[in-house]
């Protein structure tokens, strides 16, 4: 994905991020480790709209579309599934107008919200996989127990990355 600068979010959708965030990590599946994650990916239209456009309520294509994702475990631990990689496997296999947007970049931003604090940030694997269908600026909010939040662009997280760019033969 490429890594062009995407505009902030506005205090509401940092919120709706939040809010989504939470719930998602109340059905997460956890019974060894207790430790409840989830994960809300923010998917808007392209052109991305301006924040004040993702801030209106009318029912139309703009609106920005939220889909969700738990930790699940298994009882042989590598088994398990983050919930940041259910999110987007959710958004890369779902209904085909979410899924091209998701497949050619159109993830917004993403929140993850643990029972911690400080706020956890997603382990490399999640960080690798997000890459494949993310740009290098989109921000990752990761959010404590009470909501206090940390921002982080991809690329920060995962700087000097491998993508599906790298896979191209250059000349």
């Amino acid at each position: 994905m490429s890594s062009h600068v995407l505009p902030p979010l506005s205090p509401e959708q940092i919120t709706t991020l939040r809010d989504a965030a939470f719930a998602a990590k109340d059905t997460a599946y956890c019974p060894y480790s207790n430790f409840r994650v989830g994960a809300a990916l923010l998917v808007c239209p392209f052109p991305f709209p301006s924040s004040s456009d993702l801030d209106s309520s009318s029912a139309d294509s703009s609106n920005p579309i939220i889909i969700t994702g738990a930790n699940v475990e298994n009882a042989s631990y590598p088994v398990g599934t983050c919930a940041e990689r259910v999110a987007l496997g959710k958004a890369v296999t779902g209904e085909k107008d979410v899924r091209d947007l998701v497949r050619r970049g159109g993830v917004r931003a993403l929140g993850v919200a643990t029972d911690v604090r400080p706020a956890a940030s997603p382990c490399g694997m999640c960080r690798q996989f997000i890459r494949e269908f993310c740009k290098l600026s989109m921000p990752i909010y990761m959010f404590d127990k009470d909501g206090n939040y940390v921002v982080k662009t991809l690329e920060e997280l995962l700087p000097m990355s491998f993508g599906p760019e790298d896979l191209v033969m250059k000349e």
